[in-house]
């Protein structure tokens, strides 16, 4: 287990110990069980990673291989 030095200001001290008093914990216990909980969520690349797949996963009936000729892509018939 690793420790860790917080500086906050000393009124935002005053009113984390009055808080965890309320709460009969710890300031560092609700330090901890905040970081626990900001840890165990989803980093923004794991969400992207994760979208990406579902937009991959539904799409259906693609394939490279059927391209549109350079007139049909500008449309060069008119």
């Amino acid at each position: 287990m690793r420790n860790i030095t917080v500086a906050v200001d000393d009124e935002t001290y005053k009113r984390a110990r009055i808080a965890a008093a309320e709460r009969d914990t710890s300031i560092s216990a609700m330090v901890k069980a905040y970081l626990t909980q900001v840890a165990a969520g989803e980093t923004d690349t794991e969400r992207r990673k994760r979208l990406e797949r579902e937009v991959r996963s539904q799409i259906q009936g693609f394939s490279a291989e059927r391209r549109l000729s350079r007139d049909d892509v500008y449309d060069r018939s008119r």
